[in-house]
């Protein structure tokens, strides 16, 4: 205070000061009243100032306003002073204090708000409490951000840098580990799996010895059961889904040949073999036996054991049949990776989660970590469902250790386009060597990777009904039918629905020609991943729209 009266007094004595309190004294003389003394403009200098400071501070209580005038020390005694609160649509900025927007953000603006809105869409239709995603071009990150709360009850919400279940993009990296140990010649994708693990016995269908192969577990074709127990159930529902999907095929070459025919010549004949399809159906559907359970109806998806090593985790399921021949049909198989994390082990001679961890490590993916209830992991969100009533609560504690290779993991979006792009450059390095000769080598080889993305025979991808899964992969391949009309684009995704909890990865990569490889590097293509703390939330068509739309806008980046 003193300095600040101080420096109002000095002020008041300026030539500024002085020219007021001059004019002032020449009317005071010209009133005809005695001279003014020398002092007079200091006393009037002191009285401003006092009158200045008291002014400003009594204001400043009244109202709340601004700073005064700056200082040479700050009053300890003030309040802290906050810059006015900008009004927000969303708990989340759409770039957060701790991730500030890329440099290349603002060239997919267009893109960004637009998926901006289709994720508060999918976020409101399912009620979901948050969801985070992150979106890619070209290998660099240009939108990550939060909607919504990673904590219901303490108001945390959500940010790019929350960590959440991946799920099943836990067997994609899992793929990771098994084709390095392919690629350095420790392990055989096509012996049977107990040349590694002889604790898994060996198995029989319909009283003839099979094999179950590397290979086959990969892509789901080795016969063993998922969460499903009960082999009558799934059997029925296979066969009920293939002749389902038979007739569809079969409307579908009637149609092409209804139009190649002109379509009035045997309209009789196309009405009374609708009539015997219509019957048929309604056959087939009173004939329905059961009602199929979803995974989440499943009580070993909520187990709370903790088991030490994948070995041990190879008795929940090791002497049950198979329910198929392996290679013969398709049949989605969590605790098939449960046996390539032995695998894994084996050929590696390391423990599971010590090998993941070094493959992260390399991939510098530094907040991906198996899933673990006593570690404080930072940024952690909580997990929800809604009960019968319909009201959100917390999910059940469960232990995810028996299954840390399907479905074990946690993450970020941006661990996840790491990995992503890492599986993209691999993919497409192979096709820019000849253009420039200095490019790193990929972390897995392009042959590795071409062979990871190329679809399996007798397999399905259940979240787009277009592909089919490869290696831990789901892929759709590239195709247009009609002219002018739909083109499909290639890409290759997963997704993961744990308890509390939906994910995906989705890799749409750039369509190259000869031209395009001269002055470009990889990875060229779009990935998103989207991560929830909801389950049962589909997100691959959500990701392939958010993909498409920054593939829009991306011919526009320079």
């Amino acid at each position: 205070m003193y300095r600040l009266l101080s420096a109002v007094t000095a002020r008041a004595a300026t030539t500024g000061g002085c020219a007021w309190g001059c004019g002032r004294r020449a009317v005071h003389q010209r009133a005809g009243l005695p001279p003014l003394g020398p002092g007079w403009v200091g006393g009037l200098g002191l009285g401003l100032g006092l009158g200045l400071a008291l002014g400003v501070k009594l204001a400043g209580g009244l109202r709340g306003a601004s700073p005064a005038p700056p200082a040479a020390a700050p009053d300890p005694e003030a309040p802290p002073q906050a810059e006015p609160l900008q009004p927000q649509e969303q708990p989340l900025a759409p770039w957060s204090p701790q991730t500030p927007a890329p440099p290349h953000a603002r060239h997919f603006a267009r893109a960004i708000d637009s998926s901006r809105d289709l994720l508060h869409r999918i976020k409101d239709e399912v009620g979901a409490p948050g969801i985070v995603v992150g979106v890619s071009v070209d290998g660099k990150e240009v939108w990550s951000e939060g909607l919504g709360y990673a904590d219901v009850e303490n108001r945390v919400p959500c940010k790019p840098e929350t960590v959440m279940r991946i799920a099943s993009i836990s067997k994609s990296l899992t793929m990771v580990a098994i084709a390095k140990l392919w690629e350095a010649g420790k392990l055989d994708l096509d012996i049977p799996v107990q040349h590694y693990v002889p604790e898994f016995p060996e198995k029989e269908y319909e009283g003839e010895k099979v094999s179950v192969t590397t290979r086959l577990l990969i892509s789901h074709l080795s016969g063993i059961r998922h969460y499903e127990k009960d082999m009558k159930k799934v059997k029925e529902e296979k066969a009920y889904k293939a002749l389902k999907m038979m007739k569809e095929m079969m409307e579908s070459d009637q149609e092409k040949e209804l139009k190649e025919k002109g379509g009035k010549s045997n309209e009789k004949n196309d009405f009374a073999k609708a009539k015997v399809e219509q019957d048929s159906e309604t056959k087939g559907r009173n004939s329905k036996p059961y009602k199929k359970k979803n995974d989440f109806e499943q009580g070993e998806l909520y187990l709370k054991e903790k088991f030490e090593n994948s070995i041990e985790s190879l008795r929940l399921f090791k002497n049950d049949p198979l329910f198929f021949k392996p290679g013969s049909q398709f049949l989605y198989s969590t605790f098939g990776y449960t046996l390539l994390a032995a695998i894994v082990e084996r050929a590696s001679g390391y423990k599971y989660l010590d090998y993941m961890q070094k493959i992260f490590h390399d991939l510098d993916m530094l907040t991906t970590v198996q899933e673990e209830n006593e570690p404080v992991i930072y940024n952690r969100a909580r997990f929800y469902v809604y009960n019968k009533k319909k009201r959100l609560v917390n999910t059940p504690y469960v232990d995810n250790s028996y299954k840390w290779a399907g479905g074990g993991f946690l993450s970020t979006v941006g661990d996840l386009l790491k990995f992503g792009n890492a599986m993209l450059y691999g993919y497409q390095v192979g096709l820019f060597k000849n253009s420039n000769e200095n490019l790193l080598p990929g972390y897995l080889k392009p042959e590795t990777m071409l062979m990871i993305w190329t679809p399996v025979p007798n397999t399905e991808m259940s979240w787009d009904k277009e592909g089919k899964y490869a290696m831990a992969w789901g892929v759709v391949e590239k195709k247009q039918t009609y002219g002018s009309c739909r083109k499909q684009r290639h890409y290759a995704s997963h997704t993961g629905g744990a308890v509390g909890a939906s994910s995906v990865l989705l890799v749409l990569p750039e369509e190259l020609d000869a031209e395009a490889l001269n002055n470009k590097v990889p990875p060229r293509g779009i990935v998103v991943s989207i991560i929830c703390n909801m389950q049962s939330v589909g997100l691959n068509s959500t990701a392939l729209k958010i993909a498409l739309e920054f593939d829009k806008d991306r011919s526009d980046v320079p």
